[in-house]
Order: C-alpha cells, then sequence, then structure tokens
C-alpha cells in the first residue's frame, strides 16, 4: 500500500530564550551525552539512570530480561512506590499538593502530612484484610484524598484501578468485574459546573448490576450532602482513619510488581485493562518531569489532567511527587464559575509549569484572547500540551497569549499504554516548530515503517509510528487477555516492533509529526491523506474553533472527506452554506484540492472523551451511515450524537 502523503508545511520556528537555557536541567552537552551512552550501551544508560533515580531496598542485577512482547526491567531490584513518593521527602517541610476546589476553597498539603495521611489510609486499608495483589477501584474526583488512597494502596503492595469519576454505572460495574476489586474507594458527590454528582449513588447502581467481588465501600465525606448508607458493606473515611499518627511499613516489591491497572476504551468491544510495574514505571515517570518540565525544587506544576486518565497517574501523582515538587490540583471545570478560571488559578497562585490539552487550549481560545489578558501570568515559565497533537494556530496562541512568548512549549507524544513521555522537546535545547512533538527522548528508539515493517526514509512521507526497543515503562500487558494484548500491540510486524497505532511523518529536519490515528487515514483517489493535516487547515481559519475528518465511501473517489466544524463564538460572517464552500477553497489553498472536504457539518460540539480526545471512530460511524459501534463509555456528553445525526 502507498505510504500516507503530507502536504502540510511550517515554516515557524522558536529557539529555548538564553534565560532559560542558562538555567535548564538538560542543556545540548547533557542531552548529546545522554543519547550518545544509549546508543552505544543501552543497559548501562538504564542502569545508571536507574541507581540515580530510585530508592532501592535490594538492587537490581538485570537491566532488561524477555523477550517479545514479555519484556521485564530491573527484575531482581526490590523498591515500594510510595516511599519514593514520600518517605524520602519528608522533614524538609516542602509543599507537596496545592489543592483548588470549584469553591475556591484552597488547602495545602506538605510531604509530612501527606506522609501522615497516606500511612493512617493505609493501616485502615490493612485492617479491612487488604494484602498485596489485591484490586482496589477509586472512583473518586481529583482530590487530595484521591491521591492518598493511590499512595496507600501503592504502599501496601494493592494494585488500584482508578475509573473518572464521571463515568456510569455501567462503565464502573464493567471495570469492577473484570479485575474482581475487593474494594471501591469514592466520595459521597462533589461538584462539576456548580452541579452536585452522587458519585455514591453511581457506586450503588453499579454494585446493584452485581459486582459479586466487592466487599465493602468506603465514603470519603467531600461535602454536605445527604448520603445512602448500607451498614452491612459501607463503611465511613473518617469512622476507619486511625485517629494517631501511624507508621505501616512500606510492602517489599518485586520491580515487575504490578502498580496499577488503568482501563482504556478500545475501538470495538470491552475497554482495556492497561497493566503497568512498579520500578520501570516509576523510571520512566521522574525522568521525563525532570528533562521535558524542568522541574526545579521552587516550581509550581500544574497538569490539569484528571487523575482517572494516565496523564494523571504520570504527570498529577507518581512522577511530580517522587520528584519531591509541589503539584496544583483542580478539581473543578475550566470555564466555571467563568470562562476565565484557569488564568485567574495561574495568576492567584503563582503557577510557573501549566500542562494541559489541545482540546482545552481551543476552547479557551474560542472564547477569546482578552480573557487572559486580565491576567498577569508571568509566573509562567514552561507550558506544555498533552493528549493529541496541538494544530500550529493554537500551539501559536498558547505561545502568544499564555506564555507572553518567553515560555517553551513542550508538545508532548505519549499514550496510556507508554507510560510517560516518548517523543517531546527538550525545552532548554530543541528548537520548536508548531505541530510537531520534535524528537524522541534519549532510551526512546522510534521508527516509521510502512505496512511491511520496511523504514520509511523519505522526508514527509507518512507511515506507521513503531517503537522498535524495549523502555522501562511500557505497559505490561492487557488485564486477564494476553491474546488481545499481543494482537492489539505486536502481531502486525511479527513482535519485532510496538505498534502505537498511530501515523506519522519526519520533516527535512528530523522532527516526528503525528499524523493522526492509523484507522483515521482517508484514501482519495489513490491518495493516502492523514486526518490531522487536513483539521489543521481547517482549524487555521479565523472563524473555526474546532474540526474533525473522516472517510466515507465515493462511487468515484474512492473515499471522500467529511469534516465536522465547529465555529468560534464571534463568527457572523455567512450563513452554513456559504461558509462551508469558502473553507473547502481554504483548505485547497492550503494543502491542495484533494483534500478539499465533499461535505462539512457544523455543531456546536465533536463528540469527545472526558479527557478531551475527540471521538473520530463515532464520526466515521455517523458519516458512513452506520450504527454507532464499539465502546462509548470514555463518551463525555451522548447527547452529541443525537445532535449529529440530526444535522446529516
Amino acid at each position: 500500500m502507498k505510504n500516507i502523503e503530507s502536504k502540510l508545511t511550517e515554516s515557524r520556528s522558536y529557539k529555548p530564550n538564553e534565560s532559560f537555557k542558562k538555567k535548564a536541567n538538560i542543556n545540548k552537552t547533557i542531552l548529546f551525552e545522554l543519547n550518545s551512552q544509549y546508543k552505544k550501551t543501552p543497559d548501562m544508560f538504564w542502569s545508571e539512570l536507574a541507581k540515580k533515580h530510585i530508592d532501592w531496598i535490594e538492587e537490581f542485577k538485570t537491566v532488561c530480561s524477555g523477550s517479545a512482547p514479555f519484556f521485564r526491567w530491573f527484575e531482581e531490584g526490590k523498591l515500594n512506590v510510595s516511599s519514593n513518593c514520600l518517605d524520602r521527602h519528608i522533614n524538609k517541610n516542602k509543599k507537596a499538593i496545592i489543592h483548588i476546589s470549584e469553591d475556591n476553597n484552597k488547602t495545602v498539603i506538605t510531604y509530612d502530612e501527606l506522609y501522615v495521611l497516606v500511612n493512617n489510609f493505609s493501616h485502615s486499608l490493612k485492617k479491612l484484610g487488604l494484602v498485596k495483589g489485591d484490586r482496589v477501584i477509586i472512583y473518586m474526583p481529583t482530590i487530595p484524598e484521591a491521591i492518598t488512597a493511590m499512595l496507600a494502596c501503592a504502599r501496601l503492595g494493592v494494585i488500584h484501578s482508578i475509573v473518572f469519576a464521571g463515568f456510569s454505572s455501567e462503565s464502573l460495574k464493567d471495570r469492577i468485574n473484570d479485575c474482581n476489586a475487593k474494594i471501591v474507594i469514592t466520595v459521597n458527590a462533589f461538584k462539576r459546573n456548580g452541579k452536585i454528582i452522587k458519585a455514591k449513588n453511581t457506586v450503588d447502581h453499579a454494585l446493584s448490576l452485581g459486582c459479586p467481588s466487592i466487599e465493602k465501600c468506603i465514603i470519603y465525606k467531600n461535602i454536605n450532602e445527604n448520603t445512602k448508607f448500607n451498614k452491612d458493606k459501607d463503611l465511613w473515611w473518617h469512622d476507619i482513619l486511625a485517629k494517631e499518627s501511624i507508621v505501616v511499613e512500606p510492602e517489599i516489591m518485586s520491580s515487575e510488581d504490578l502498580l496499577f491497572i488503568l482501563y482504556t476504551s478500545g475501538s470495538t468491544g470491552k475497554p482495556k485493562g492497561i497493566v503497568h510495574s512498579s520500578a520501570g514505571y516509576l523510571l520512566n515517570c521522574i525522568l521525563t518531569n525532570k528533562w521535558v518540565f524542568d522541574l526545579k525544587d521552587d516550581d509550581l506544576f500544574w497538569c490539569t489532567a484528571d487523575i482517572g486518565w494516565i496523564t494523571g497517574h504520570s504527570y498529577v501523582v507518581y512522577g511530580p511527587l517522587a520528584t519531591g515538587s509541589t503539584i496544583l490540583i483542580y478539581d473543578g471545570a475550566p470555564t466555571y464559575p467563568k470562562a476565565d478560571r484557569f488564568w485567574e488559578i495561574i495568576e492567584a497562585n503563582k503557577v510557573t509549569i501549566f500542562y494541559t490539552a489541545p482540546t482545552a487550549i481551543r476552547t479557551l481560545m474560542k472564547l477569546g484572547e482578552h480573557l487572559p489578558r486580565k491576567y498577569n501570568l508571568n509566573s509562567l515559565r514552561l507550558l506544555g500540551t498533552v493528549g493529541e497533537p496541538i494544530n500550529p494556530k493554537a500551539w501559536v496562541w498558547y505561545q502568544s497569549n499564555i506564555g507572553s512568548k518567553k515560555c517553551p512549549i513542550v508538545d508532548t507524544w505519549w499514550q496510556t499504554e507508554t507510560g510517560a513521555h516518548m517523543i517531546a522537546p527538550i525545552p532548554g535545547v530543541t528548537q520548536t516548530i508548531p505541530g510537531t512533538c520534535t524528537h524522541p527522548l534519549p532510551g526512546i528508539d522510534v521508527d516509521i515503517v510502512d505496512d511491511n515493517g520496511n523504514s520509511i526514509n523519505k522526508c514527509n512521507q507518512g507511515g506507521n509510528l513503531v517503537i522498535r526497543k524495549p523502555w522501562p515503562s511500557m505497559l505490561r500487558g492487557i488485564w486477564n487477555d494476553e491474546k488481545r494484548y499481543k494482537q492489539t500491540y505486536w502481531e502486525k510486524y511479527n513482535n519485532k516492533y510496538y505498534i502505537t497505532g498511530d501515523t506519522a511523518r519526519l520533516d527535512n529536519n528530523g522532527n516526528i509529526w503525528i499524523m493522526g490515528r492509523s484507522d483515521d487515514v482517508v484514501n482519495v483517489s489513490g491518495h493516502r491523506l492523514g486526518t490531522m493535516e487536513i483539521e489543521s487547515a481547517i482549524v487555521s481559519h479565523e472563524y473555526v474553533a474546532e474540526s474533525a475528518v473522516v472517510s466515507y465511501q465515493h462511487e468515484i473517489k474512492g473515499e471522500a472527506i467529511h469534516a465536522f466544524v465547529t465555529l468560534k463564538n464571534n463568527f457572523t460572517e455567512y450563513n452554513n452554506t456559504e461558509f462551508a464552500k469558502e473553507l473547502r477553497e481554504w483548505v485547497k489553498e492550503k494543502i491542495g484540492s484533494i483534500a478539499k472536504p465533499e461535505r462539512i457539518s457544523f455543531s456546536d460540539s465533536l463528540p469527545k472523551t472526558r479527557s478531551g480526545k475527540i471521538m473520530r471512530r463515532l464520526l466515521r460511524n455517523l458519516a458512513r451511515g452506520e450504527d454507532i459501534s464499539g465502546d462509548t463509555s470514555t463518551l463525555e456528553n451522548e447527547n452529541i450524537l443525537t445532535q449529529l445525526k440530526n444535522i446529516l
């Protein structure tokens, strides 16, 4: 099959400013040495980093063993992840968590205080009979108690699985039963967009649908709200928590013992329970926080992700806390009670590092540039993006309006499965270009290959993005589904590479451009085009806020392009029919006539996961007149599907 063609060009580039470069954790010399050592002696590269950054109870002897798709890292080593996140940072009077509620209440917790909270809750879980290897479901918003629960599980060697607190009872039930969890930890209720969400009611309904493995439900009283209480199964957090400080010795864990299960939606069938181990996952989290975010002792790091997603695991909890950093968490909506909530929080708390999704940036762009200008955002020194490729227009808006043209932007590519960043700029070294995640990090060996697994060496020719060699934080499988693990991630190229499922290209400077998911490629009159480039061209129009592009069957072209478009609030110029014609000509000018959408549909919003990713699979079903297929449990607003059906 022909390689994917690239028509998108971007000439703007940005060097790190000199003041940032002088203080950066990684300079050009250090980066060169890291890359050189990995190429020469990969085992020594990983061994030295693991010994330097992790506190071991017993050191490892073997670095990487096994063969694809089952690799093991540092397997003789013993450690405890909770201890690495807490015990080595106490007695320093350092802030660990600054929590801002949607009601704007502020709570500050030091490492010493978090240490006490985690030990006491570990004691409570231990008294309930939980032992190493048991599974616990955490169904909570992003509050300090959720982090306490995660670290308490890690302290005991109990495997946690966090379920985003916006998921339905059916989705929760499926995840409980898949991993046979013994306990659910939840809140009575929480606020989102000013509305009260009764999480305990959702848990009760899930259990009523049939969750035979659940023995107890622990409820944290988060807000004053009447709560149904089942004396046989329910326990109040405050009732079981030790009243005096109790130290629980951390469980001695092997490097390959599982830390958590995190369910991610599959294109078909039930969600996949991605499993991550202890030492390897922790190492890549620590390194990427230091390398990519340039984390320093006096930073205040705000990653806006919910703890229910992998970004919340790696860049809210485990990575930052293992480095002894101070994190800010916010468990409210980004535009409530007003549209400038993010900028207000940054100014009030002097946030220095801000990491969010392109979807959030485009949403805030749509509301207007005047909002961030009301605030002093000078405390910011680095910006990041996560979740999907950021289009150049949004990148430049972010850099100009939020970063005051001085902050490096780290556009990070990684997945739930990779555990940590794989491709990202080094902010004190990398010359960035809007729209590209730039280069693989030291120790990460990626390639772009055709359908036969051969490297595509021609610039700007797209192919399948793969990772050629194992890395410490790689997934260890899918919970209780070895066959699906092999089929999804390894079999296409006979276990030779890890298959990311994304398409990408290299530009003339060796930068990697993500072009979309491999099943999002459209084939128009024999030309294979990545949807991301077409979407980026559409979104570059001044009146467009967001776009998603899919293909449908066409009698003449084979496939044709259907664009779903959301417009900015200031769109008043034309009716939709006239504007659709203008957009087609706009795409022709930016990419070429081959990429012109045959159909354009306008809507108020697009179907997204609760982490902000556009669910193009569902749009493809709609464009092709098919029934909605596959897992929809991560869909944020199911009503949008009805709206979109009505406009087609």
